[in-house]
């Protein structure tokens, strides 16, 4: 079989090159081809464009950049036409993959969406859509399942591919010798995403919480494919380390963190890091989500737990005095410490139904090789 993936961000790529070597497994002669990043490349892809060439976030920001994502588009609908796949595979990166769900349910191309966008958040009935333009959805939070049942999608839910991830994590256990970290002192991982926008608009809160912490040991995860310059403001600072492509075992080692939201919020999480959710958006962007979102949080982990586990500062709440606060109680503070850690032993029970990639690539070939939906569920 021939399989073309489509991932627009770094979670994806990661979670598309997982994917892909456990399709390997149940395909021995399966070839791969798409749009993504590294981890794609690592994995055996031919990687057509990467995904920092495409990454864009917020309602403004796609508004303002249209014609660079409409160029994208048309390139990938050219690409998938000149290769033929037996199957698309579009992994997250709902704006995008929907558009090429639309071209190649047109062209009688099979099309499976592993990790759907987020529609339950808001504008719900984009579900629709779903169910017209995809033959099978795959999806990686619990409650997903019975959304998209709702529409009459055929949806498996397959576990979460985040948690796989963590459990392959293989520790550093001199991870803090190697960075010059003090060995008996709290460190405070600072995670402030992987796309522009993100960094531009949350570096600043972090390196003036840095400031006015200059006891505390703080580390960034850094990546290498932004302009650098967007770490300018904690770069100067003597308490800031930088920890390029390695977040995972910062966070093993880390004992708070400050996290703009996103993935990243599951990851620390999963790691059993105590946080706090932090989010700054272009302001009109965020006015107009406020009017039509439907969920009650933004961070996966609120949003699996069903409840508030960790602290979400939004927009003008996200300060630095708000913030301080919320880092001395979950550095110091026992008590609050071991009921958030109880809030992701709950979340992680939810979530742990074996390895998604694994029964997302087992499913995936048994509807190619088939041609017979069924209805089968992890978990």
């Amino acid at each position: 079989m021939h399989y073309y993936l489509i991932s627009g961000e770094r979670s994806g790529d990661l979670h598309a090159s997982n994917l892909i070597k456990q399709l390997k497994r149940f395909d021995e002669h399966a070839t791969f081809r798409g749009f993504g990043g590294e981890h794609m490349m690592e994995a055996g892809a031919t990687v057509v464009v990467h995904y920092s060439k495409m990454a864009v976030m917020g309602f403004l920001e796609v508004l303002l950049n249209i014609r660079k994502i409409s160029h994208y588009i048309s390139l990938c609908k050219a690409d998938i036409s000149a290769s033929k796949p037996d199957v698309v595979i579009l992994v997250d990166y709902g704006g995008f993959n929907t558009k090429i769900a639309q071209y190649c349910k047109k062209q009688n191309i099979k099309v499976f969406y592993y990790i759907p966008p987020k529609v339950w958040a808001w504008y719900q009935r984009r579900a629709i859509g779903l169910k017209e333009n995809t033959d099978r959805i795959f999806v990686i939070l619990p409650f997903e399942k019975a959304f998209f049942k709702k529409f009459g999608c055929e949806v498996d839910y397959v576990g979460n591919p985040v948690l796989d991830a963590v459990k392959a994590h293989v520790s550093d256990s001199q991870f803090r010798h190697r960075h010059n970290f003090a060995e008996l002192e709290p460190l405070v991982a600072l995670l402030p995403g992987s796309r522009r926008q993100e960094l531009q608009r949350i570096v600043p809160l972090l390196a003036a919480i840095a400031r006015s912490h200059p006891q505390q040991q703080f580390a960034v995860a850094a990546v290498n494919n932004l302009d650098q310059s967007l770490y300018s403001d904690l770069r100067a600072l003597p308490n800031v380390k930088f920890v390029f492509e390695d977040t995972y075992n910062l966070l093993q080692h880390a004992t708070a963190a400050i996290v703009t939201s996103g993935t990243a919020t599951l990851e620390t999480a999963l790691f059993r890091v105590p946080q706090i959710v932090v989010y700054k958006a272009n302001r009109l962007s965020y006015l107009l989500a406020a009017k039509v979102i439907k969920v009650d949080f933004i961070s996966l982990v609120n949003l699996i737990a069903g409840k508030e586990v960790v602290k979400e500062l939004l927009q003008q709440e996200a300060t630095v005095e708000n913030v301080s606060i919320e880092l001395n109680r979950i550095i110091n503070e026992q008590a609050y410490r071991a009921t958030m850690l109880g809030g992701y032993d709950q979340v992680i029970k939810l979530l742990d139904t074996g390895s998604a990639s694994e029964n997302a690539a087992s499913l995936m070939t048994k509807y190619l090789h088939d041609g017979v939906p069924q209805a089968n569920y992890f978990g």
